[in-house]
């Protein structure tokens, strides 16, 4: 037993850092730093107290920090294994280990994919779109995988332009999945990056923010304006004719419907035309109904773009005025986000409102976790390893709400309830320990006709989309057209794929089902209305932070005759009962039970309750201790 422990203990350490020069690490990999900037942020919680004449909360216990770390960090609880490994361990610096070991694990992609995925909408589909969104969601996780600062990520999206299904150019399914929503696009993306609401002001001047006026929403809308699916109008007629109803079910239909929605349905053209007319309805006398006005930023470094050139590039100028020319706007945005992440609760709340740092409770906070932001280049991994260190995160919990209206008072973490995707990738990690070793989802790029794949391992989607949007007039689209229309029929492809290209196809396709016991981020986005995840209130990727945590009759319903009494207490299987493997009393059986599930030992009081259960029920009583302890508050809520 001493030797499994000392294996997983040595997964703990610290390891070299990787990509850079021993002399020279990261910011992120360097403990110096990092004991630095969390001791700054502990100290202005300290003088916050301090002002408040409260006292400092005390650190919380190994057991509690374990739980909440791994929840926090990669959004599952602890294996067993991972559990006794860390709760046996006599090191000081096991904690400081173990956030190592959770911000290097591919875990912490996982949920930040989860993250993104709410924070952006991301869906696989849409209403009325036979085209997918596979490519643009895996161009977000993939971003995430590789720590893509937060700055690059967000000049990515808003700059986008070109093939979706290109790598490089995929994220134009930031604009693509709202299609016909320019005006509700700009709003979010306005909320999402600065903490500005304005969708009032698509109709009217905000009588909320009386900062925000209409014209000055559509001057900001202008930088946007012009987003067009690439040369689309070149297949226009052909569509037209195969729309007719007595084709729908046709494979003619099917082909045209992967270069209709699949290519040009994904592509995203010009650059962004710095110019918009004012809507038929504009009411104020600052403009007139169908008058052309150039764009212009509302706040920060003013941008402008004049109505009567045609310079384009104004989705590029409006990613680098978001990025470059808020002020502390979106550093703010991004550090508060960060810090609700990671302590449960933003500095000023809802996240989604910037609050200028003077007016906050604490500006001293605020403006040391901007300066930690910009100087870590908005890297979140490394910024949420320094919140991960503090003192601050390791507080005790607390149960009482927040006595700062609209902010943190930091007086230990708020009990919350799990996330939908943290009790589900939780639940799964019981069932089959631990999910991180199982493949991720990848790319599906094949061709899909009548919901099947076609000319697999010939041509792909990346492939065809490619040779689509180069063509340049209705008479070649209309002969690629044919010519794939007869490779699908005849289950061939030309020979023209490069050997590169047939590499790229010979791939095993990694796809799972919504019934697949695999991370929340491998699954279907948004889960259907009948899972777990749905039933707990996962978004369902219509608004901006769409999630809900409260409880309902179906969760407990869900919980009692589900996945929980199928996959885990009837399911002799599981991993959780793997962990009883070696156990040879009772009192050895329930301590494990409950460091596997609970991540803690249990009480002496707790002790004797489960060993008369044990004795009481015989063969039932281990599966009567999962389901209790499963469906107990304890498991469901983070400390």
């Amino acid at each position: 037993m001493k030797a499994h422990i000392c294996v997983v203990a040595a997964c703990l350490t610290v390891g070299a850092p990787l990509g850079f020069a021993a002399e020279k690490p990261a910011k992120a990999d360097d403990p110096a730093f990092i004991k630095k900037a969390a001791f700054a942020i502990d100290s202005n919680v300290a003088a916050w107290y301090k002002r408040q004449k409260l006292d400092v909360p005390a650190v919380t216990d190994d057991a509690t920090f374990l739980r909440r770390a791994f929840l926090v960090a990669i959004g599952r609880i602890p294996t067993g294994e991972e559990a006794r490994a860390f709760l046996e361990i006599e090191d000081p610096a096991k904690r400081t280990q173990l956030i190592d070991y959770l911000m290097k694990s591919k875990g912490y992609s996982s949920t930040m994919t989860n993250w993104a995925f709410d924070l952006l909408r991301v869906t696989d589909s849409r209403p009325g779109f036979q085209g997918n969104f596979e490519p643009y969601r895996n161009w977000v996780r993939t971003a995430l995988e590789n720590n893509m600062h937060w700055d690059q990520f967000t000049n990515a999206l808003l700059a986008s332009v070109g093939d979706g299904w290109d790598p490089n150019t995929a994220a134009v399914g930031y604009y693509t999945r709202d299609r016909g929503m320019p005006l509700d696009n700009l709003a979010n993306s306005m909320r999402v990056f600065l903490g500005s609401r304005m969708e009032c002001a698509q109709c009217h001047d905000d009588p909320f923010n009386k900062s925000t006026e209409r014209h000055e929403f559509f001057e900001l809308a202008a930088f946007t304006a012009g987003q067009n699916s690439y040369r689309q109008n070149l297949m226009k007629d052909l569509w037209d004719e195969l729309g007719d109803a007595t084709k729908r079910n046709s494979v003619d239909y099917e082909v045209a419907q992967v270069m209709w929605d699949g290519v040009y349905g994904l592509s995203l053209g010009g650059t962004g035309e710095g110019k918009i007319a004012l809507p038929s309805d504009y009411q104020y006398r600052d403009g007139t109904p169908g008058e052309m006005i150039g764009a212009k930023t509302p706040f920060g470094k003013t941008v402008r773009m004049s109505e009567k050139h045609d310079k384009g590039d104004g989705r590029k100028e409006l990613a680098d005025w978001v990025t470059t020319k808020t002020g502390e706007q979106f550093a703010s945005v991004a550090a508060n986000r960060m810090w609700k992440r990671v302590m449960g609760r933003g500095v000023y709340e809802p996240a989604d409102e910037y609050k200028p740092t003077k007016d906050l409770q604490s500006p001293e906070l605020m403006a040391g976790l901007i300066s930690l932001m910009v100087e870590l280049d908005y890297d979140l991994n490394a910024f949420q390893k320094v919140l991960l260190n503090t003192k601050t995160f390791q507080f005790v919990p607390n149960p009482q709400p927040s006595s700062v209206p609209g902010g943190d008072d930091f007086h230990g973490r708020q009990l919350t309830r799990l996330s939908a995707e943290q009790l589900w990738d939780s639940l799964i990690t019981l069932a089959g320990g631990d999910p991180d070793k199982l493949p991720r989802r990848s790319l599906d790029d094949r061709i899909y006709v009548n919901n099947k794949p076609v000319l697999v391992g010939k041509k792909n989607m990346v492939q065809v989309s490619k040779e689509v949007l180069a063509l340049d007039s209705e008479e070649k689209v209309r002969d690629y057209f044919n010519k794939l229309l007869g490779e699908v029929r005849t289950g061939g492809a030309s020979g023209s794929s490069s050997n590169s290209d047939m590499m790229g196809m010979s791939g095993k396709v990694n796809r799972y089902g919504k019934d697949a016991a695999v991370r929340a981020s491998e699954l279907p986005s948004p889960a259907p209305r009948e899972h777990l995840l749905y039933l707990f209130g996962q978004s369902d990727r219509v608004v901006v932070d769409g999630s809900s945590r409260e409880p309902n009759v179906g969760q407990v319903l869900s919980l009692m005759n589900g996945f929980v009494q199928n996959q885990l207490v009837n399911n002799t299987g599981a991993a959780l009962y793997k962990s009883l493997e070696g156990a040879t009393t009772d009192e050895e059986k329930v301590r494990r039970l409950y460091v596997t599930i609970l991540n803690r030992t249990p009480s002496t009081e707790e002790m004797g309750w489960m060993k008369d259960e044990l004795k009481r029920s015989k063969e039932n009583g281990v599966r009567n201790i999962v389901s209790a302890l499963v469906m107990s508050s304890e498991f469901l809520f983070l400390q």
